[in-house]
């Protein structure tokens, strides 16, 4: 009996060591089911204070924009300016502050050259053409013809004088003189007789039966639509034959009269002089389908505004982008008074202009010797 005492001490210690192990191992367990749970609390109360944070350094920053603009000082010797707060759906406020004195309604800054890009020299060629065609949309050949025929004997005539003359003359002559045949069997002192109206009539006289002449003999009394067959004709140079070609047959061509050397070169699209190379270096600049017409804009734009001696620049559409402005009037009234033709209220220079330019409040030329 006393042997069975220490084994039951020791069955006893077996027991209670063993409901400790398993009550560590527990509490062991235990703890790491409850680590995740604390962490996840642990990172939503840091989230929660850091969203705190946030959120009132933001209404911080708000209140101090909110009271920046009226606690900004003035500029020494200026107005308080207060920047104005958009709220969407309401107007702005009408400024209150004293307004200073306007300056001019318009104040033309040109556009220097000097070390213009080829580029850009492009984009203000173009520029100005489209600008021109917006002002003179109706621009056409201020010659009246019927045909080929009538168009090359009035370009030839109108050398040295106006479209309006030579107008105010061919009716006369045609009527007389209808066809290449006819003109080429002319007396040639009754033709100066005709044409006296349009100035050196005799020289005139001797071009357009000379090129009736070589029409009916080497072109069948047809005018030719080549450029290297017009320029062989009596008294027909590259000016007239472009004339010829762009407004009869439709062929684009630049036409280098007075007016468009004189404009080119204000406008600096070109040093040059001679006619063959200012046509060479204008044609440069635009596509070729743009050279009939873009001839039509300049010379318009010369006789009616930009004039040789006074130029109109304070009723001119393209003031800003010339270089010129300013050698002729630039006060806006007194230049108004200057422009020609349809632009100041007068007459044309074509008896029987096309619809479009009556459309467009033209006026039809007089007859010659009627007044008006």
């Amino acid at each position: 009996m006393k042997k069975s005492a220490p084994a039951k001490k020791t069955a006893s210690a077996g027991k209670a060591t063993a409901a400790g192990n398993e009550g560590a191992a527990g509490n062991e367990g235990a703890a790491k089911k409850a680590a995740p749970a604390k962490k996840a609390a642990t990172t939503k109360k840091v989230s929660a204070k850091k969203a705190a944070t946030t959120k009132k350094a933001a209404a911080k920053k708000a209140a101090t924009a909110r009271k920046a603009p009226a606690d900004k000082a003035p500029a020494a010797g200026g107005p308080v300016r207060r920047a104005a707060v958009k709220k969407a759906g309401i107007a702005p406020k009408k400024a209150t502050a004293a307004v200073r004195k306007a300056p001019p309604a318009k104040t033309i800054t040109p556009h220097p050259p000097s070390g213009e890009s080829r580029t850009a020299l492009v984009r203000r060629a173009r520029r100005i053409n489209r600008e021109l065609a917006e002002v003179f949309p109706y621009a056409h050949p201020e010659l009246d013809f019927e045909n080929p025929f009538q168009l090359l004997v009035a370009t030839v005539l109108s050398a040295q004088t106006t479209d309006l003359r030579v107008n105010q003359t061919t009716p006369a002559l045609f009527a007389k003189y209808p066809t290449p045949e006819d003109l080429a069997a002319a007396d040639p002192q009754e033709v100066e007789e005709i044409l006296r109206p349009c100035g050196f009539f005799r020289a005139k006289t001797r071009s357009v039966i000379g090129l009736s002449k070589a029409l009916t003999e080497e072109f069948g009394g047809e005018v030719p639509g080549r450029l290297e067959d017009l320029v062989k004709l009596p008294g027909v140079g590259r000016k007239t034959a472009f004339v010829v070609l762009g407004n009869a047959f439709g062929h684009p061509g630049i036409t280098v009269d007075t007016h468009f050397q004189r404009l080119v070169r204000r406008w600096r699209w070109t040093d040059e002089t001679d006619p063959d190379k200012i046509e060479a270096a204008v044609a440069a600049l635009f596509p070729k389908s743009d050279w009939t017409d873009l001839s039509h804009h300049v010379i318009w734009h010369g006789r009616r505004i930009c004039h040789a001696r006074k130029p109109a620049c304070g009723a001119c559409p393209i003031a800003p982008l010339c270089p010129a402005y300013g050698e002729g009037e630039t006060d806006p009234e007194k230049a108004r008074k200057l422009l020609k033709y349809e632009k100041g209220g007068f007459p044309g220079q074509r008896l029987n202009p096309p619809q479009a330019y009556l459309d467009a409040g033209g006026k039809p030329a007089p007859p010659l010797g009627a007044a008006g």
